[in-house]
């Protein structure tokens, strides 16, 4: 049965399915895993006591990978005149900007800091109103994260596509480090701030079980052509034993009844 050309053409595309499900599961488990460690180094770093800026970053600048999320503490100025807006960031279901400033730290070497969000004004031409950053010596509390990629668009003399910190770097000559810091707060305190950033989100969402329910699928297809096959075996011999039985009837010789003999 399952050597005929339309079976072997049924396997190869269950085959071809059972791969299909079978990889689709294997990236749903991918993205379960990463945010698996996501989760697990928020959690770690996030919460941590503050330490000194120059115990996170490597000596070129940059953040290692582990050290994402770390509480750090930082003194310094901030160059208010540098101010940078990122654009189209979402808070609360609502698109704003990012306020970005760079605060010098008298290292030969700056630290990005977003203050946080502030609402769209009117207009894209707009500028919407900042509160500025504390004048003087400042000393900042606030989480790294690694600079963002940068998109590539051209924008308006101040603004941002991303939280690009070369970019930023470029537009500014400030000597930035290669990481930029989410500000949790400011000594000694403004009397306004743009609106804190929402701490991340750890949630692992429904990756698990949609890799689980793509590998369930793998041999589906596999069982429905077999069952097919098998039903379609039954009714092929269902249907020779009738044609059997209809030809053993036809060829019995027919019984002459009394009365047939009389009226011949």
């Amino acid at each position: 049965m399952l050597r005929r050309p339309r079976w072997i053409a049924y396997l190869l595309l269950a085959v071809l399915f059972g791969v299909a499900a079978a990889g689709l599961g294997a990236w749903q488990w991918q993205r379960h895993q990463e945010k698996v460690e996501r989760r697990d180094l928020v959690e770690a770093n996030y919460d941590a006591p503050a330490v000194p800026l120059g115990e996170v970053l490597r000596p070129d600048g940059t953040l290692p990978p582990d050290q994402q999320w770390r509480r750090v503490q930082v003194e310094g100025e901030y160059a208010a005149s540098d101010q940078h807006l990122v654009r189209n960031r979402p808070y609360q279901g609502v698109f704003g900007y990012e306020v970005l400033v760079p605060l010098a730290t008298g290292e030969d070497a700056a630290l990005a800091v977003d203050r946080g969000w502030v609402r769209n004004a009117e207009t894209a031409a707009t500028e919407p109103e900042v509160p500025p950053p504390p004048a003087g010596p400042v000393t900042v509390t606030g989480w790294l994260r690694p600079s963002e990629p940068d998109l590539g668009r051209d924008l308006p003399e101040g603004q941002l596509a991303s939280v690009d910190v070369p970019g930023l770097a470029g537009a500014t000559g400030q000597p930035l480090v290669g990481a930029y810091l989410i500000l949790e707060a400011e000594e000694p305190p403004p009397t306004d701030r743009p609106a804190p950033l929402a701490r991340p989100d750890t949630r692992l969402g429904s990756h698990f079980a949609y890799a689980l329910q793509w590998w369930l699928t793998v041999p589906v297809g596999l069982v429905l052509v077999l069952v097919m096959a098998r039903q379609t075996a039954r009714e092929e011999r269902r249907g020779e034993t009738a044609d059997d039985r209809a030809s053993a009837r036809s060829s019995r010789p027919r019984r002459v009844r009394i009365w047939d003999e009389e009226d011949a």
